[in-house]
């Protein structure tokens, strides 16, 4: 019976629901007030029920129709995304992006682009995967993501393409009522001995001595999530480096305070995010313009004036045991 039904049956019958009669909804549609009403008529015959009640002056949608307006609407926006979705092959767009983002990413740039992205590009599905230290490139082994946004520690990696997108500072900080944040002055690292190390690692332990947060001394714990060290930063539990922008609102707040160590000489960590994929995997349109977006967006500085924090040591150039 739905063999022969058509879109246009479906679009005669929505329109005149909408407009409130067939002429109304031939002007919609640019077509004959005979043809709307044929349409419908065909597609009653097709269903074997009225869809109308035509007693009245106009058309008013029976019990039967009401109860299937929804369906041909949800019928006609699935044709039109499927119109879409496959316009975007003929016009290099690809359909979906899969994205692996560090967590040291600042989130809110990302959405910025994002939001913009959706306007630009509705057809292109989106998915996001949230990463902690070293799973981004994990995804990205695996097929399961696209690009990925993170510190490439795995350098020189011949499967792998990467464009630098931004430099994160890393600073380090401890709880306003911690001991270290009533040191006046440059702290040294038997200083820091005598404390506990919040320590960012990846489960797999392939990136902890290079990552920004390697342990200076034997007292450290350790950590897969930005978040969840973050949490146990601000209650107390000992200091480490972080990203800045995870911790300027506590800084300003002064629940966090900024520490001085002396193994950077007044300066701070810089880490750079790079966005990498396989060499196989061909960067289409909508790709490139949130990397191009991404990076004209990142180009700021931080709410901290950069004289502020000092010069920038990237993180595998800072002497040895400073990225703690």
């Amino acid at each position: 019976m739905l063999d022969r039904l058509t879109l246009d049956q479906l679009r005669a019958l929505v329109a005149s629901a909408d407009e409130g009669s067939f002429s109304a909804a031939g002007r919609k549609l640019l077509r004959a007030q005979s043809a709307v009403s044929q349409s419908v008529q065909t597609l009653e015959d097709e269903l074997e029920i009225e869809l109308f009640d035509r007693s009245g002056k106009f058309p008013v949608l029976s019990d039967a129709g009401k109860a299937l307006i929804d369906d041909a609407r949800i019928i006609l926006e699935g044709a039109e995304a499927l119109r879409a979705r496959a316009a975007t092959f003929a016009s290099d767009i690809e359909p979906e992006l899969t994205l692996a983002v560090e967590q040291m990413f600042p989130n809110k740039y990302l959405m910025d682009s994002l939001r913009v992205l959706g306007e630009l590009f509705p057809a292109v599905r989106v998915t996001i995967y949230a990463e902690a230290l070293g799973s981004p490139e994990k995804r990205l082994e695996a097929g399961a993501a696209q690009l990925g946004i993170y510190p490439p520690y795995n350098v020189g990696r011949g499967e792998f393409e990467s464009e630098f997108l931004a430099a994160i500072p890393i600073v380090p900080v401890v709880c306003a009522q911690h001991p270290l944040a009533l040191v006046d002055g440059p702290i040294s690292n038997a200083q820091l001995n005598q404390h506990l190390q919040l320590v960012l690692t990846d489960p797999e332990q392939r990136m902890q001595t290079v990552a920004p947060g390697a342990p200076l001394g034997a007292r450290y714990w350790q950590f897969a999530d930005q978040r969840t060290r973050l949490e146990y930063l601000l209650g107390g539990f000992g200091w480490c480096h972080v990203p800045l922008h995870f911790v300027e609102d506590y800084l300003e707040s002064g629940r966090l305070k900024r520490i001085a160590l002396q193994r950077l000489a007044g300066g701070h960590l810089s880490i750079g995010l790079h966005v990498v994929h396989r060499r196989n995997y061909r960067l289409g349109k909508v790709a490139r313009w949130l990397i191009d977006d991404l990076r004209e967006r990142l180009d700021v500085r931080p709410a901290i004036p950069m004289d502020e924090l000092g010069t920038a040591i990237p993180v595998g150039m800072a002497p040895r045991g400073a990225a703690g």
